[in-house]
């Protein structure tokens, strides 16, 4: 896997409209991609359907429904 990323980064692995392959671990704030399909369609984001990767990000970021929120 590829070096962890954290939601408060908000790139775009860590969004809800991020379509590519990723991993919560069990702390509930890091996600952990493949590295060899690091990249994932953006869907119905500003960037519809154009591959972003891990250090991808734009203005529309929504939180990935599998990440706990901090508190």
């Amino acid at each position: 896997m590829t070096a962890p990323l954290t939601a408060e980064l908000r790139r775009c692995p860590t969004c809800n409209r991020w379509g590519g392959k990723r991993a919560l671990e069990a702390d509930g704030h890091t996600v952990r991609l493949d590295p060899d399909n690091s990249r994932g369609t953006c869907n119905e984001g500003p960037w519809h359907g154009s591959l972003r990767g891990p250090r991808n990000a734009c203005g529309q970021w929504l939180r990935w429904i599998a990440i706990v929120a901090e508190v």
